[in-house]
Order: C-alpha cells, then structure tokens, then sequence
C-alpha cells in the first residue's frame, strides 16, 4: 500500500548559517510542523521576496496568505498556532517576563553576534564585542546550575534564541572557562543533544563544530 505525501501549507525561507534563521528552525522542530525549509542564498534569491518582505531580507515565515519577517512575532505566531508542546508560560505575568528576557538576548548579545560575524567591523570592534559577549555568558552562567533551561524548568522560545549563538561560539572564537561555566556547559550539550535542535540544524551550522 503506497504511502501519502503530506503537502506542506507552510514555507520557511532561511539562511542556512544566520542564527536568526536557526532559532525559528528549532521551534519548527520542537513542534514537529510539516513545513518546506527553503535555504536562500545569494545566488538562489526568489525574484519574489520582496513582494513576501517589504526589507527583502530573510527569514520569512509563509503560512498559506500570511508571510511573516521579524523572528520573535515568527516563534510566537508558531507557539500559537500549534499548542503543543507550549514554548511560552500561559500566564501574563510570566510571559510578559519571558518577551523581556527575549527582548534582552535580542539587544545585549544577538547585536554583538551579528558584529562578529558581519566581516566588517574594525579589530578593535570585533575583540572589544567578543570580549564583551564572553562576559555577559559568564555573569549568567551561574543561573543554569538553578535550572534544567534559561530561567526555566521547560524548554522555551527562551532556549530557541539562545542555542543558536551558543552553537556558535567557536565560529565566534569564543571559549568558556569550564570552573565558572560548568552549569552552562551542561546546559549547552543538554540543548544540542535534543531531537528538535538536532533536526533544526543544516550542513553549514554541522560545519560549524566538526572537529571542534
């Protein structure tokens, strides 16, 4: 008896080495949505992404008449729009907590990731970011000896933002002391040993640790 293919509704346009992109991937496997993942680059751009994304910049999330482009509203839209398993607390003061707590990866380190890795920014720029982002992962490592994920006993979008700037440390040529991060270590091979997050990664993020 032939099987039947499930036609994705749902179209995730995403570069395969922008931590942007691998954040939304992860809540896509998490939620085991049937989605086509389309990896975009430079020499493949559909001549229509600016009529999906007013900024013609990737990712863009497309589910059926919908195309959204700003990562966090992508994740939320996602928790939505399949329940389960909950990446967000349902109640309102927690989940206002959390979009803070997302609101500061955001600023505090995902600036200084995109820094790193623009290519562009001057010596004094680019050792002053990463000494800077190393201190802020050191000032929180503390915190994950308290809980199995980022301030929390589940995994969350929380966790969707952080993996991929963790994952990508020694890209960022950032090594964590063990004595003062050995919470943090653990949470990191906790999170990369996960289903989803295993899943969510594509050729050029696997590259990014061979050999490490």
């Amino acid at each position: 008896m032939g099987t039947v293919t499930r036609r994705a509704s749902m179209t995730f346009y995403s570069d395969a080495g922008d931590h942007y992109s691998h954040r939304v991937r992860i809540v896509l496997a998490e939620k085991g949505v049937s989605v086509d993942v389309v990896n975009v680059h430079a020499g493949n751009r559909p001549p229509d992404l600016a009529d999906l994304n007013p900024y013609n910049e990737l990712p863009i999330l497309v589910d059926r008449e919908l195309s959204l482009f700003e990562t966090k509203i992508m994740m939320e839209y996602l928790d939505e729009r399949f329940p389960h398993p909950p990446l967000l607390p349902v109640y309102p003061v927690a989940r206002a907590q959390a979009r803070l707590l997302a609101y500061r990866i955001e600023r505090d380190w995902s600036a200084l990731v995109d820094l790193l890795l623009s290519g562009k920014a001057r010596e004094a720029a680019v050792l002053k970011a990463r000494k800077e982002l190393r201190d802020g992962l050191v000032t929180v490592a503390p915190i994950f000896n308290e809980k199995d994920f980022f301030m929390s006993d589940e995994f969350s979008l929380l966790d969707c933002m952080l993996a991929p700037i963790l994952w990508r440390l020694p890209v960022l040529e950032i090594e964590l002391p063990e004595r003062s991060c050995r919470g943090l270590l653990k949470y990191m091979d906790r999170v990369f040993r996960r289903d989803g997050f295993i899943a969510s990664l594509t050729d050029v993020e696997r590259d990014m640790r061979r050999g490490g």
